[in-house]
């Protein structure tokens, strides 16, 4: 069975070709196929990790591709537990993204090329989780950027679309530069770029301490373009001009959760390497707090979950970076399910009342009520509460933070905000009077295709946590792990403050857009430079814009006339220099050429003149020749003589 997992990744690829070149003229045929091809993966995804489960030993099979000097490049597939988990991720919500599709994307005049970019996207994130070295997973990262790129700027014809796009795809690069250096240095100083090869050698410790922390930090520059940490974070919330399935999946399970999947799968570097591990867990906690700040007044629907999103990778980070494997990759792994489900519902609540801003929504619960419940569990599961998925994920992330007091009140504070947050985008959208009444009365449940993949993502935001519950005696930790199983127990206190935190989160949350006991307007005025701070993201564009872009611009600027005037005075000199070869020329043929030519001819016709007055054809003139010559002949023999 293993050996056969590389046609997960070939039947999305297989798709993109077939809808491309054969089948774009029909949506139905075409929605079809990539939808078909994603299933079908998803039910060998879903018989790998069972195989996986009853046998956890990592599965690889490679041949070679390019050997130089002894240096062998593999195209190959690793399957461990990481992988098993990382396959039915990806499949699961692309899936249901696709399914989704089928009823937001109607009517699109590019539906069939929308599903031929969503099956080249899932390939390229499936085909980074199976492979078993660095340069194939380099491929693979960037032709995740590229078909994000592709999506985010679908409909190009939005310049706000076009520009996040490029904003995604250039933000994305610098932080790949960084990679690309990681991967050189590897190459240098481990001779291979296979995932065991360099972890084994690691662990000999063949490679110097200074060397292995300089590596995994540029490695990780790759995870904080990608994983939008800070402070390459910018691009995420822009990313949101993508149609709304979209943003579900780079959020979920794609394009974000490469930086984190590379990360967890490097955790041999970052462990073996304690100062690039603490510059990874810094990282994830400033990114972390930083984006739930923001989050807390954001007014548009997608961009209140897009920093939400930017801060749970920041929590994901964070514990990686701490050496907590198991919990990065847990959290990982839930907030695939109810983020998806969030931008799922983000999307049918937009469907329907045709509007983001959540200060022009309210009462939608009594028209979407599918809707509105299983956005709400998705919210309660982001937030932490007992028993819902994020609550045990999340519950293992502060764990991975004792014994680091600042990074444990990071998580906590973090914890709250979200808890807060959410309850503010519940109330806003759902409950209350509706503040327009135009977006209101035209809401209206969103069809069956798109409903249906709510409920199955409101199941798993329920129930997929449950795995790994502290009391199992062989749970999630004991399947995804670092060096040693982790089993983990039931701390009790840790449980009760982190329920605690969120519940206190949610409680502010109603009593100031629920009850309206305390006055948001009033608490913005109060604290009016803070609100101002924040609602601007930090001015962390402006100062992009003043300190990089302007600059940046302006070189290219000068570049560009500079290049201008040059041009202009090679295109004048040898306007010049084709004049004066012209005068030369037209000199040399008057003067040499036609010289000689002339010179010539009036030659020859003087020499000819003369002798033509020595043939007259006068006989009295041959005579008196004649008479000469005699004369002469007997004057010199007389002489003689």
């Amino acid at each position: 069975m293993l050996d056969y997992a590389w046609i997960i990744p070939a039947l999305p690829v297989l798709a993109f070709a077939v809808i491309t070149f054969a089948t774009r003229w029909n949506e139905k045929l075409s929605s079809g196929i990539s939808i078909a091809a994603i299933l079908t993966g998803l039910v060998y995804s879903i018989l790998i990790l069972i195989r996986m489960l009853a046998n956890p030993e990592p599965f690889e099979t490679a041949f070679e591709w390019i050997i130089l000097s002894g240096f062998h490049l593999q195209i190959g597939m690793l399957i461990d537990p990481l992988t098993s988990i990382m396959l039915v991720v990806v499949c699961t919500v692309s899936s249901l993204v696709q399914i989704y599709s089928l009823g937001y994307m109607h009517g699109d005049p590019r539906f069939s090329r929308y599903y031929s970019f969503l099956s080249l996207f899932t390939f390229s994130m499936l085909g980074l989780v199976l492979a078993n070295n660095f340069a194939m997973v380099f491929v693979f990262w960037e032709l995740v950027g590229l078909t994000s790129y592709l999506l985010i700027g679908f409909w190009y014809e939005k310049k706000s679309a076009s520009d996040a796009g490029k904003k995604a795809f250039i933000t994305t690069r610098i932080g790949d530069l960084g990679f690309i250096v990681g991967l050189l240095m590897l190459t240098v100083y481990a001779g291979t770029l296979n995932y065991g090869e360099v972890f084994h050698k690691i662990e000999e410790g063949h490679i110097p301490a200074g060397i292995l922390a300089i590596t995994g930090v540029f490695i990780f520059c790759g995870a904080v373009g990608k994983s939008a940490q800070f402070p390459l974070h910018v691009w995420l919330p822009d990313a949101m001009e993508g149609p709304t399935p979209v943003s579900a999946l780079i959020h979920a399970a794609t394009m974000v959760a490469a930086g984190v999947y590379l990360v967890a799968r490097c955790i041999t570097i970052f462990s073996a390497s304690e100062t690039a591990g603490m510059v990874v867990a810094i990282i994830g906690a400033i990114t972390a707090i930083m984006a739930a700040s923001i989050g807390l007044v954001q007014n548009d629907i997608k961009r209140v979950l897009a920093y939400s999103t930017v801060s749970q990778l920041g929590y994901m980070i964070m514990a990686l970076g701490l050496g907590s494997m198991t919990a990065g990759v847990f959290h990982l792994m839930t907030h695939a399910f109810f983020k998806a489900l969030l931008f799922l519902g983000a999307g049918s609540v937009i469907h329907a009342a045709h509007t983001q801003d959540i200060r022009e929504m309210g009462g939608l619960s009594n028209k979407m009520k599918i809707t509105a419940t299983t956005f709400i569990i998705g919210s309660l599961s982001l937030s932490g509460i007992f028993p819902l998925s994020g609550f045990w994920s999340k519950d293992e992330i502060i764990a991975a933070t004792h014994g680091h007091p600042i990074f444990m009140a990071v998580a906590l504070c973090v914890a709250f905000m979200t808890a807060f947050y959410m309850t503010r985008l519940c109330f806003m959208t759902f409950f209350g009077k509706p503040r327009v009444h135009e977006h209101y009365e035209h809401a209206h449940e969103s069809p069956r295709s798109m409903t249906t993949p709510l409920i199955v993502l409101a199941v798993l935001a329920i129930f997929a946590g449950w795995v790994g519950m502290p009391w199992l005696p062989a749970g999630f930790g004991s399947f995804v792990y670092h060096h040693h199983p982790h089993h983990g127990h039931a701390d009790y206190l840790l449980m009760l403050i982190s329920t605690v935190v969120a519940c206190s989160g949610i409680f502010l949350g109603w009593l100031m857009y629920g009850k309206g006991a305390i006055s948001p307007d009033r608490m913005a005025e109060r604290f009016r430079p803070i609100h101002t701070l924040l609602l601007n993201k930090y001015y962390f564009d402006e100062i992009y814009n003043v300190l990089v872009i302007r600059p940046l611009l302006a070189f290219c600027r000068f570049l560009w006339s500079f290049d201008n005037a040059v041009i202009d005075g090679l295109v004048n000199l040898v306007a010049r220099l084709t004049l004066l070869a012209s005068w030369l020329h037209d000199l040399f043929d008057k003067y040499i050429v036609d010289g000689i030519v002339n010179g010539s001819g009036y030659t020859i016709w003087g020499i000819g003149s003369v002798i033509r007055q020595v043939q007259t054809g006068r006989v009295q003139n041959y005579a008196i020749v004649i008479f000469a010559g005699v004369v002469v002949a007997l004057a010199i023999m007389l002489k003689v003589l």
